[in-house]
């Protein structure tokens, strides 16, 4: 059966690929950033049985890896690593060669995910005894990743080396922008575990009249896009917004469907996200790497799309979910 533990290794593999050509490069600081993000994918589960074992310095060491991180992080300036002018023609000259194909490998990753992700949840039984059922959505999607990486290799003709450096230098460009997901989904929840959504659930229910479907579907998908704003990432927002005001107000008291709401609340996240310089990996690494002018470029053009994917969402809520 397939898990995630072959997705993580795939990933630590990339980290440890990447610290040893940042070290080639002698960028000794960019390499130790990613040789210690590289131990919780090729390592965690060890770590973690050592801790219940009672064996703690394994996981202790990894908290003050965590601390250097984010000192590393605070202290470092991002650069993409080295590109000769040589190398920047034929790179333009391959574009323009392979035009809009090289979307095609880009497009498959989403495409394939929602098909091996259904597949696992509704094929015949032998192909669902193939995925873990549990975490099929991101088996689904380290399957689509590997997938469109084969994929972009037959489409430019680059050989396995060629697409692996071009992926570390993208991810020197994005320097620690590229660890904001997933420690954003972590604080979502960390904060749903503290009683964050409580706590809002305790400061809406006297400002709005809860007996309004429409006032306690507003209240959420506005919070939703405020929250993301602040925090910078839907996943951050969702589970405190779900238990502070989607569950209580919207499921139990006025019957909406969990899994509508839960889908398309979701994407109404997003909406904060097109609009906020906290979500610096979509927002702000984009006009470093173009070299924009205006560090808020990329936020203007965005907020006509973020206005009106709000309205369709909130339309689409209440014609679905109730």
């Amino acid at each position: 059966m397939l898990t995630l533990e072959p997705v993580y290794l795939l990933l630590g593999a990339f980290l440890v690929f990447a610290a040893i050509a940042d070290v080639r490069e002698r960028r000794h600081a960019t390499a130790a950033f990613w040789a210690i993000l590289s131990l919780p994918f090729l390592v965690g589960d060890a770590i973690l049985a050592s801790y219940k074992a009672g064996t703690a310095w394994p996981a202790q060491a990894m908290g003050v890896g965590v601390i250097a991180l984010g000192v590393m992080a605070a202290w470092s300036r991002r650069r993409p690593s080295d590109d000769d002018a040589a190398a920047q023609v034929t790179r333009r000259g391959d574009a323009a060669r392979l035009g809009n194909r090289l979307f095609g490998p880009a497009l498959l990753i989403p495409l394939v995910t929602l098909l091996v992700a259904l597949a696992a949840q509704y094929g015949p039984a032998p192909l669902r005894a193939l995925i873990d059922a549990k975490q099929s959505t991101l088996v689904a999607l380290g399957i689509a990743s590997v997938v469109a990486f084969a994929v972009g290799l037959r489409v430019t003709g680059a050989r396995v080396g060629a697409g692996l450096h071009e992926g570390h230098r993208v991810l020197d460009a994005l320097g620690w922008a590229a660890l904001l997901p997933m420690l954003l989904a972590t604080l979502g929840s960390v904060f749903a575990a503290t009683g964050v959504g409580d706590a809002i659930a305790a400061l809406v229910a006297p400002v709005i009249p809860t007996d309004s479907r429409l006032a306690c579907l507003t209240a959420f998908t506005l919070g939703m896009v405020l929250f993301t704003a602040i925090m910078g990432n839907a996943f951050a927002a969702f589970p405190v917004l779900m238990a502070g005001i989607g569950l209580p107000l919207l499921v139990q008291r006025h019957g909406a469907h969990p899994a509508v709401l839960g889908a398309i609340g979701m994407l109404t996240g997003y909406c904060g996200t097109l609009l906020t310089p906290m979500a610096a990996n979509f927002n702000i690494v984009p006009v470093v790497l173009l070299e924009l002018p205006d560090q808020y470029a990329v936020i203007r053009q965005q907020l006509p799309t973020a206005v009106g994917l709000l309205v369709v969402n909130v339309g689409l809520l209440w014609v679905l979910a109730f």
